[in-house]
């Protein structure tokens, strides 16, 4: 078991989420699913939490209500091989969400993504820090990321 596992609140979603989020990404898995038992102030065999597994890395989603939403204080960073990967996991998420700004999307659920080929990370770390400044203005007005265009961009095309 790892020793810290992100624990996320939905209202009362978080099934249709997780299922969502385990048909998007290769090898992800439910891992438990905890009902609620009669007589407890849940509705008997609903769901209060589900665990689930994406990448190797172990999530709680629970049905807490709708007292706390999502907010772009907490997201998750999907590192990218290539721009077909980025293409692929921005469409996928944004099933009903909405698109934001340098490379962050909303998912239908309120939860913030970020779609990042992990070479435009690279290109905006550069010494050469023109080549670095100009990665990184281009990227800045991207809402989707283009990793081609921040390319051309650090290349000073």
């Amino acid at each position: 078991m790892q020793k810290i596992t992100p624990f996320l609140w939905f209202d009362d979603n978080a099934e249709e989420a997780v299922n969502f989020y385990t048909r998007i990404f290769p090898d992800a898995e439910i891992t438990e699913i905890f009902r609620w038992p009669e007589n407890m102030p849940g509705k008997a065999g609903t769901v209060l939490t589900i665990g689930f597994r994406l990448f190797g890395q172990d999530y709680t989603a629970m049905n807490g209500g709708p007292q706390f939403k999502f907010n772009e204080s907490v997201s998750f960073v999907v590192h990218c091989d290539s721009q077909e990967e980025v293409d692929k996991y921005w469409d996928l998420l944004m099933d009903g969400g909405t698109a934001q700004a340098c490379g962050w999307l909303k998912d239908r659920f309120g939860l913030s993504w970020q779609i990042v080929p992990d070479k435009i990370i690279r290109l905006m770390q550069d010494p050469d820090k023109e080549k670095a400044t100009r990665a990184m203005q281009a990227m800045m007005q991207m809402v989707k990321l283009d990793l081609h265009g921040v390319e051309k961009a650090y290349q000073g095309a």
